[in-house]
């Protein structure tokens, strides 16, 4: 009978059904979009690490953020590869520098300097050019999503990055850099001859163990033996790298705010709809109440009408946002929404919504059935 009620009551006026709705697909799709939005953008400062096919890190002390690296004698490898558990240990190398433009300018880059004969710290997969693209002469591979910051570079096209000449031998798609300065991927010892660097320093060593091996009880003995190194299992220096980025840009209140200000918008939305929706009835709840309806079946109603806008809405709403996500996701700017994010927000806004069933509740629990009745 109290299904019944509220079933009718809701569905009888649609009009109000549909604002209330519209309240909670609103928040739905705001808080998942802006969610993936920001996930997706966080992403990138770890990107390095997440796609580096190492298990280990091992920079300076105090090392906060993969493209922020300083050198660490690059003799060390032979020390960390005698650790018991370590499988291959490889010399990583980012550095900051210029490429030339063809209208004359130059556009700040990343050098990343990987090893030719494995795939440990190989973040990239071409998807344009010949697959053994680093051992072509002056090789380099640039990132296709770059090309407007990089004007179009051609494969085969030459270019100079800090006044050495080198080539576009190919390109991959969707390594993209946190900051504004493209990643450009070579071997290992051309970026040692671009930027005239020390060849006994290195950025970082990645260390790759053997199966089953314990890497955080590893990067504990490799600290042990070296203690002016820091070594990180690649999970957690990921997470590190992010945190420098929330931290030090508010980069995570920003996208909280206007996640929070979408909730509020749905809140009062949903709420003034059901406090509407009651009020047009207040005579027939006055009936109910002096028939004998007690304020538990009442308030049985209320969340059983809250529960139905919440589910429908909920439901509509994660529609709406796999179909904008599949539309309007880019690797510049990707949304990426993990499942959790959908189950939290769901859970999230179902519960406002019975929340919010409270404040008609509220206003009816305050009638007097007689007063009500005769009015």
């Amino acid at each position: 009978m109290r299904w019944n009620l509220a079933y009718r009551t809701l569905f009888h006026d649609r009009g109000k059904l549909i604002a209330g709705l519209v309240g909670v697909i609103f928040s739905v799709v705001l808080v998942n979009i802006q969610g993936g939005l920001f996930v997706g953008l966080i992403q990138k400062a770890s990107m390095l690490v997440d796609r580096g096919n190492a298990d280990i890190w091992i920079g300076h002390r105090g090392m906060h953020n993969v493209d922020f690296a300083h050198s660490i004698p690059e003799r060390w490898r032979h020390v960390v590869e005698g650790v018991n558990g370590v499988e291959d240990v490889q010399p990583l190398r980012v550095e900051f520098s210029e490429m030339s433009l063809p209208n004359g300018g130059y556009e700040n880059v990343v050098l990343v300097g990987v090893p030719e004969t494995t795939n440990i710290g190989r973040a990239f997969e071409i998807e344009q050019g010949p697959s053994h693209a680093l051992q072509l002469d002056d090789a380099i591979v640039v990132d296709a999503c770059d090309d407007d910051k990089l004007m179009s570079p051609q494969i085969g096209e030459t270019r100079e990055i800090n006044g050495r000449r080198v080539r576009i031998a190919a390109k991959c798609n969707g390594i993209l850099s946190f900051l504004v300065t493209p990643y450009i991927f070579t071997n290992y010892e051309r970026v040692l001859d671009i930027m005239g660097s020390d060849p006994t320093r290195t950025s970082y060593l990645l260390a790759r163990v053997t199966p089953g091996a314990d890497s955080a009880a590893i990067c504990r003995q490799i600290e042990a033996i070296l203690p002016d190194v820091e070594a990180m299992p690649s999970d957690e220096y990921a997470s590190v790298s992010i945190n420098f980025w929330m931290t030090r840009t508010g980069l995570g209140i920003s996208f909280g705010a206007a996640t929070l200000l979408g909730l509020l918008v749905g809140l009062v939305m949903v709420g003034q709809t059901l406090y509407a929706m009651v009020l047009d009835r207040i005579s027939e709840y006055a009936t109910l109440r002096a028939i004998g309806l007690s304020e538990q079946e009442l308030l049985s109603i209320l969340i059983l009408q809250s529960a139905t806008v919440a589910t429908i809405g909920i439901a509509i709403g994660i529609a709406i946002t796999v179909i904008l996500q599949a539309l309007l996701s880019t690797p510049r700017a990707t949304i990426e929404i993990p499942n959790m994010l959908y189950v939290g927000c769901a859970v999230l806004i179902f519960c406002i919504c019975l929340f919010a069933s409270g404040l008609p509740y509220l206003r009816v629990r305050r009638i007097d059935p007689h007063t009500a009745l005769q009015a």
